[in-house]
């Protein structure tokens, strides 16, 4: 029983890994996008719009790092 339980933990610690990354990805993929966009609408906005893209960035990678070191919590358990 232990074994299985282990297993699981390492598969769901895995899976959890993976979907943060890919979320991630999507997320910043996407804001860069809105945010290229954005500018060549608007070239003289470039550095209000710079400046908001990469803390909202930030705050994405921030989120994917939580989920990352919750997984590495899991799989230590």
């Amino acid at each position: 029983m232990a074994l299985e339980t282990l297993s699981m933990g390492s598969l769901s610690a895995g899976i959890g890994a993976g979907l943060a990354a890919i979320g991630a990805g999507i997320g910043i993929g996407r804001l860069a996008g809105s945010a290229l966009e954005g500018i060549a609408r608007q070239p003289e906005a470039i550095g209000p719009i710079r400046t908001t893209m990469l803390i909202a960035a930030a705050l994405v990678e921030g989120v994917a790092l939580f989920a990352q070191v919750i997984c590495i919590l899991v799989l230590g358990k």
